[in-house]
């Protein structure tokens, strides 16, 4: 089959993909299935089952064919059905190798499939290695389907969806690929340990868009192949499927904590199963036993030995698949996991696309019900008020005069009575702030902002304490054009992401774990900078066991001597020069 003969059929397959029938989960007025050619899957079956697929009733809503030596070949579908083929005759060994024959080779996992489509081949084998049962899956893409959770793809989190087989993980993967290559044009790398998500042979299924797909060897090598995804092709969002080892979860926090968007599924059906799972609980933190003070005990009310979280979570936000088309989503993935061990319940938002293909929240997070949304903030935050000025407003002093506020001054020259009203979508400025920081503050606000490369198109200047201090060239030119100037001082992701919430006027939620994580890394700072070369140490405020692991951690990885001094409750953490 030539490109444009294959182009020609899945045109085909997507036009008479748009009346299937009700046995399959409704579809929105915006998604649309395409079934990959289920001509391609039974023309590998032997003739007489093949024969027995002929009518609509046989191949609408078909989900598997099994094939086990010594039975009755089996069709299932999705409504529930089991249709057995050729009744009365069994499998052979002849019918095994007709199959075997037409499809891909196995690899170490037992699965092969078709070249350029979805569908999957998976093999039993007896004690001998030979193929005695075949589970051959239908496989479809489904355009559209990730609409329910669309907005927390855009995001730019790190995603981990959990849930029973056949629940639509692999197809939600293969849309979030797409969507972000395609329409937001990303750099998505996909790991395909088993060619499950972009098709068998080496050009990918054209479901995945633009996005590139990295084969795996074998299975054992997943976690290698993961980190030279991140490592040679410098991705911005990184997809897999199927987490299962140690080695690969060690892999995803690697990833993460490069800044790269990961989007990936994982064994184990809640939030729940992954926590009390020794290897893949480090995904949301890891568990650890700690032994407290008697005071500490006594103030937090609890025994002296309790569990807490070892580290921040892998990914910001899991989604439990409860049904194709209802989800569970658990959007702080740090609150929920410390609630939980502390006896807690989890109260996720919970999602469903209804019967006319409209999604609908039936079930608010009591951690997100408190507080307006990113999305609703950003989208308020130029409103009109009733005295008619606009929330974007910034009205700036002169860092002399200004307070600190969260480490960081705001600057900038005088303005005209009023201030200096901000446009809906800002154009920053940053001087000496990293970028790559910067453009991921912005992807987690949600914030209506660009980043310019010249002061004279921006709307607003960030700029690192040590620059501003210096005023070179390219910030008096931005203060004499009366552009608003934020002063921060270190570069550091959490006070990034406090001057964007004061441009944007998004309410300062630090965390007790941020405030720890900052107040760590500005006494680094102010212990490194060339202003206090005579300065040896810095104390740190007290703080409770966790916070101060944390402190010591951030410690460690800048090559810094740290140590805990004094008693509960004024024990604290101490940073002093090697």
């Amino acid at each position: 089959m030539t490109d444009r003969d294959y182009t020609q059929a899945m045109d085909q397959t997507r036009i008479d993909a748009a009346d299937l029938p009700a046995a399959l989960p409704p579809l929105s007025a915006n998604q649309l299935r395409v079934t990959d050619n289920l001509a391609q899957l039974l023309e590998i079956l032997p003739p007489p089952l093949h024969t027995a697929f002929d009518g609509d009733d046989m191949t609408h809503g078909l989900i598997e064919i099994v094939l086990d030596l010594g039975r009755d070949a089996e069709a299932r579908f999705s409504d529930g059905r089991v249709v057995w083929l050729r009744e009365g005759t069994s499998v052979t060994v002849e019918d095994i190798d007709y199959v075997t024959a037409r499809v891909g080779a196995f690899g170490k996992d037992n699965r092969a499939g078709i070249e350029r489509t979805l569908h999957r081949i998976s093999a039993i084998r007896n004690r001998q290695g030979r193929v005695i049962g075949l589970t051959c899956r239908v496989g479809r893409a489904v355009y559209g389907t990730i609409d329910i959770i669309r907005d927390i793809v855009e995001s730019g989190k790190s995603i981990l969806m959990l849930g029973r087989p056949g629940r639509g993980k692999t197809t939600k993967l293969r849309e979030v690929a797409r969507v972000l290559s395609d329409e937001f044009k990303k750099r998505v790398v996909i790991v395909d340990t088993s060619n499950e998500i972009a098709g068998d042979g080496d050009i990918p299924h054209p479901a995945i868009g633009h996005a590139r797909r990295m084969q795996v060897t074998t299975p054992e090598d997943q976690h290698a192949v993961m980190i030279e995804a991140v490592e040679n092709h410098m991705p911005e969002v990184v997809v897999i499927d199927e987490i299962g080892v140690e080695q690969e979860a060690f892999a995803a926090r690697t990833i993460a904590e490069r800044g790269v968007q990961l989007v990936g599924t994982a064994h184990g059906n809640s939030l729940e199963n992954l926590l009390m799972n020794p290897t893949l609980s480090d995904l949301v933190g890891g568990i650890q036993a700690v032994t407290l003070s008697d005071d500490e005990a006594k103030r937090r009310g609890t025994q002296k030995t309790v569990l807490e979280r070892k580290a921040p979570p892998t990914f910001d936000v899991i989604i439990e698949i409860m049904e194709v088309d209802k989800l569970a989503i658990h959007h702080d993935v740090t609150k929920t996991v410390d609630r939980m061990l502390r006896g807690g319940q989890p109260r996720p938002e919970i999602r469903v696309r209804n019967a006319s293909g409209q999604v609908e929240v039936v079930q608010k997070s009591d951690l997100e019900a408190v507080r307006p949304s990113a999305r609703d903030r950003t989208a308020s935050l130029f409103e009109e008020r009733e005295d008619g000025d606009a929330r974007g407003g910034y009205r700036p002093e002169r860092a002399d005069e200004s307070a600190r506020t969260n480490g960081f001054a705001t600057a900038a020259p005088e303005t005209p009575a009023g201030g200096r009203t901000l446009p809906a979508t800002v154009r920053l400025f940053p001087y000496g702030v990293s970028r790559s920081r910067l453009e991921r503050a912005i992807r987690a606000l949600r914030a209506s902002a660009l980043i310019v490369g010249n002061v004279k198109d921006a709307d607003a200047i960030i700029a690192l304490k040590a620059n501003y201090r210096k005023e070179p060239a390219k910030l008096q030119e931005g203060i004499s054009r009366n552009i608003p100037t934020y002063v921060i001082k270190s570069n550091t992701y959490v006070q990034i992401e406090t001057v964007l919430r004061e441009i944007f006027r998004m309410p300062q939620e630090l965390t007790e774990e941020d405030q720890a994580v900052q107040q760590a890394e500005e006494a680094i700072e102010e212990l490194l900078s060339e202003e206090n070369r005579g300065l040896n140490s810095l104390e740190l405020p007290p703080q409770n066991s966790f916070l101060r692991r944390l402190q010591h951690q951030i410690a460690e990885s800048r090559n810094l001597v740290s140590e805990s001094i004094g008693n509960e409750p004024n024990r604290r953490v101490r940073i002093s020069r090697p």
